[in-house]
Order: structure tokens, then C-alpha cells, then sequence
């Protein structure tokens, strides 16, 4: 017996539990892939798969529905395959241990992969059925959670649909019209370090709440790679000649970092206790400082000081020591504008995420975001302004567009009317600031209309994730009834 063969709608679950037997955690998609081919083979559906792994099929209109608009549907093959330590399972040659729990399903020891195995079910089930519907372009893109690389690399120049439903989303009733588009930039330098004497000190950020730097970052949290470089400053305006011997903080781009150290020898004191002294007075005053500023936002910041050792270390010189710490402190974090069309959301931000510096070698990473492609450039020009007076070479990797929200959206428009009627009250309908493939259609099909929309689901991307039976049912009734209307 099969682990769905209960669930309703019965076909959605169907394909959701093929699917599920099949690995398909990015960097590993050729079987899922292959899988969707030869369902289109079967079902006689014209189709293509391109050399990224791509798939896109199309279904004719039913009868009745050859004079309307093609619509295209879309999601991506690829899930997070994580496990929990204890787990046996191989998740590159082994399928998923599904579960049904009352509502909620999941699978046993590892992540589910509704995030967006879901998607491709709905889009399977309603490609093999007999439903009411225009012509539907199914698209169905690989590595969405490694970078997009899929909806990057795709050519949709032989697509005819002008409207586009994303069915990436995890939570019901909520219509996503609009996202961030983003980049990653990289600060790098290759320093000579030199051999000096002095005492070794080490300072600690930590205690901070971190979070995502789409999510959270209007939350105005203490970013620790900022905080240190407030505090190396601090201490060179004290009076201490810093050379700096190893930097470390932040854990992704992505990511506000909760916690930064930097190691240095301060150099020209004679062991008196004098620049000890000043150090701890410098960092009870901005711990005094800090407690008052984020008392609300970051509570729990906390700054630390311990000294290593007395001894020769391979430090960068002064001179470098004093250009890093300007960088460090000058980098630009948090909102840099809110959205003019839709309150409440954040319109561009930017997060240094990543610090590193070893062995001379310095890596800096920071997360770019915005729904206006002007905006996300002028922050660009103005990181790489800052690189070029810090003698850093700059790299701009993972470039992806946003789309701005559309007030006057007919797609949207007539999404809601659908749900409203179904259901007796509105949709909410909003933008995120984060980044969704729907950047990357608008770019590539002039003209396009685009919303997102999904079940109910928690935890993505982890062990811990499920997916609501009962919502996946009250969506795809609802998506049938949209195609029937359309």
C-alpha cells in the first residue's frame, strides 16, 4: 500500500509520493529529470529538456478553451536534502521515508522536499487529468536552491505565455507579487603579512540574534562584523597600534552574522598594563553604548576581550592593519530604502555576511538585495568605490533580477477575485524581499504577469519540515477553478 494512497486529491499525492521516491537534492536531479520526460513521452505531451536540466511540456487547451490565453505554471525539481545525524538513509541513491500524520505529512529522519516537490506534483497531476483549462505551459526548472542556476540558463523564447503562476510559495492565501532581486559581493586582497612582536589580544562580538538578510534585516538587529569594526576603530582612536592577525565572522552572505572576533598584537607598550587598560575601557563604553542602542532590537549583544600570549606573530602592518579597519567599519548594512508602492517592505538593503582574514588573505562577503534594478546598482557602484579606497578587488557573483510590484497586476487582479469568491474574503497579497525565479521569467518574456502561490508549509528546508494535507487540497481546488475561469 502506498504511503499517500488515502490522501485527497488523490492524484496530486500520487505524483507527490513518485516523487518522493526519487532523489532529487540539487546537484543530483538526472533521474527526477528523466522522470519527467518519460511522463511526458507517456502522456503524449509536447515537451523539451534543455542542457541544464530544464523541463518545459505543454498541454492544449480543452475543448471549449482554444480562443483563450496560454498560461504557464512553474516550479523547480530540486529539494534541500538534509538528514538528521542519526539517519541512515543515502540520500543521493535512496528515496524518502514519507509519514502521514493526522494533517501532517513529513518524511522520517530527514527534510521533505514539499519545498518544491509539491509544485511539480500539481503540475503532473493536472497535466495527466482532464480538466478544464487553456493551453498550459508547463516549466519545470532545475537548481533553484543552489543559485538558480535553471531559470538562469533557460530559454523560454519559444513560450507563448504572457501569464505565469509560481507555485514556490508556503503559505496559503498569501499571493506573492513581487520580489528582490539580489547579487553576492566579494571583497578580496592578498596582504603580506610580516613578523612583529607584541602582545596578542583578541576581541569577540557575539550574543547577537542574527537572522535571514531578507527576512530580518528591517528588523534592525546588530550586524557583528559592523559592531567589531566599530570597536578596532575605537581602539586605534584610543591611542593603540593595531596589527592585525586573523579575522573571522559571519557564518553565509545571506545570513546577519551574530558573531565576529578579531586577534591583533598591539605594538610600542612595554608590558605596564597601560594598553590593557585602555582596551577594557574602551570596551565597557561601547558595551554601555551598544546595550543602550539595541536594547530592544539585539539585547544580547555582548563584547569580550582576553589576552593571548606575549610573542612574535605574522601580523599585517600597521598601515594595512589601519586600511582594513577602515573598511571594516565603513561597510554599509541594513534598509537603504523602503518600498514607495507597498508598505511595510523593504525596497534595497545590503549585508555583510562573511568575514575572513588568514594567513594575509582577506574574503569579505556581503548580500546585496533590491526590487529596483537602478537601486541594486547604485549600491554596486558605491561598494566598489569603497573597494578601490581600500585597495580591495571587488567580484560580483550570483546576479539576479528581482520584479517590482505591480498595482495594477491583472493576473493578480484576477486571482483574487477567484479566491474571494471561493472563500469569502481577500487574498493577502504582497512582495518579499528576497529573491524567487519569477525574477528571472519577467527578464527573459516581455510583458509577463507573474504571482506565486503554495500550501501550508513549516520548516522548509529542514528535518523538521511538513506539509498540510488539507491545504494541498483547498489549493489545487482552487487552482482548478482559476484555469477554469481564465
Amino acid at each position: 500500500m502506498r504511503a499517500f494512497e488515502k490522501l485527497e486529491p488523490r492524484d496530486v499525492f500520487y505524483y507527490f509520493e513518485e516523487i518522493c521516491r526519487i532523489p532529487h537534492g540539487s546537484g543530483n536531479l538526472q533521474q527526477i529529470s528523466d522522470y519527467l520526460v518519460s511522463f511526458a513521452e507517456e502522456h503524449h505531451l509536447a515537451h523539451c529538456r534543455d542542457e541544464y536540466g530544464n523541463v518545459i511540456m505543454v498541454k492544449e487547451a480543452s475543448e471549449g478553451y482554444e480562443d483563450h490565453a496560454p498560461v504557464m505554471l512553474q516550479g523547480h525539481m530540486d529539494m534541500v536534502a538534509v538528514k538528521k545525524p542519526d539517519c541512515d538513509i543515502d540520500m543521493k541513491t535512496e528515496g524518502l521515508r514519507i509519514q502521514v500524520d493526522g494533517d501532517r505529512v513529513y518524511a522520517e529522519g530527514t527534510s521533505l522536499g514539499g519545498d518544491d516537490g509539491i509544485a511539480v506534483a500539481y503540475g503532473l497531476a493536472l497535466m495527466a487529468g482532464n480538466y478544464k483549462h487553456p493551453k498550459i505551459e508547463l516549466v519545470i526548472t532545475a537548481e533553484e536552491e543552489t543559485g538558480m542556476d535553471g531559470a538562469r540558463g533557460i530559454d523560454l523564447s519559444g513560450c507563448q505565455s504572457r501569464k505565469l503562476i509560481n507555485l514556490d510559495s508556503e503559505e496559503e492565501g498569501v499571493f506573492l507579487a513581487g520580489c528582490a532581486g539580489g547579487a553576492r559581493v566579494n571583497y578580496n586582497a592578498s596582504l603580506t603579512p610580516v613578523m612583529q612582536k607584541g602582545t596578542v589580544h583578541r576581541v569577540t562580538v557575539d550574543g547577537l540574534l542574527g537572522g535571514h538578510s531578507g527576512a530580518e534585516i528591517d528588523k534592525e538587529r546588530g550586524n557583528a562584523i559592523c559592531i567589531l569594526g566599530r570597536v578596532m576603530k575605537e581602539l586605534e582612536e584610543a591611542g593603540l597600534s593595531i596589527a592585525l592577525c586573523n579575522i573571522d565572522g559571519g557564518l553565509a552572505d545571506n545570513a546577519i552574522p551574530r558573531q565576529a572576533e578579531a586577534v591583533f598584537l598591539v605594538t610600542g607598550y612595554k608590558g605596564n598594563g597601560e594598553e590593557k587598560e585602555i582596551l577594557e575601557k574602551v570596551m565597557e563604553k561601547l558595551q554601555e553604548g551598544l546595550a543602550t542602542e539595541y536594547r530592544k532590537k539585539d539585547p544580547g549583544v555582548r563584547l569580550q576581550t582576553e589576552i593571548l600570549d606575549t610573542e612574535e606573530r605574522m601580523v599585517l602592518s600597521e598601515e594595512d592593519s589601519r586600511r582594513l579597519i577602515d573598511l571594516i567599519c565603513m561597510l554599509p548594512y541594513g534598509v537603504q530604502a523602503m518600498s514607495s508602492s507597498m508598505k511595510g517592505l523593504v525596497e534595497t538593503s545590503l549585508n555583510p555576511g562573511v568575514i575572513s582574514l588568514k594567513r594575509g588573505q582577506l574574503h569579505v562577503g556581503i548580500s546585496v538585495r533590491s526590487s529596483v534594478d537602478s537601486a541594486k546598482q547604485g549600491l554596486f557602484d558605491r561598494l566598489s568605490a569603497l573597494a578601490q579606497l581600500a585597495g580591495v578587488e571587488m567580484e560580483i557573483t550570483g546576479n539576479y533580477p528581482g520584479f517590482a510590484y505591480k498595482e495594477d497586476s491583472p493576473l493578480c487582479s484576477k486571482m483574487s477575485e477567484v479566491y474571494e469568491n471561493m472563500y469569502g474574503r481577500r487574498p493577502k497579497v504582497m512582495a518579499i524581499h528576497a529573491g524567487l525565479e519569477l525574477g528571472f521569467f519577467a527578464g527573459k518574456i516581455k510583458g509577463l504577469d507573474c504571482i506565486s502561490m503554495g500550501p501550508d508549509m513549516k520548516n522548509i528546508h529542514t528535518t523538521e519540515e511538513e506539509l498540510s494535507v488539507s491545504s494541498v487540497k483547498r489549493v489545487w481546488k482552487y487552482l482548478l477553478q482559476l484555469l477554469e475561469e481564465m
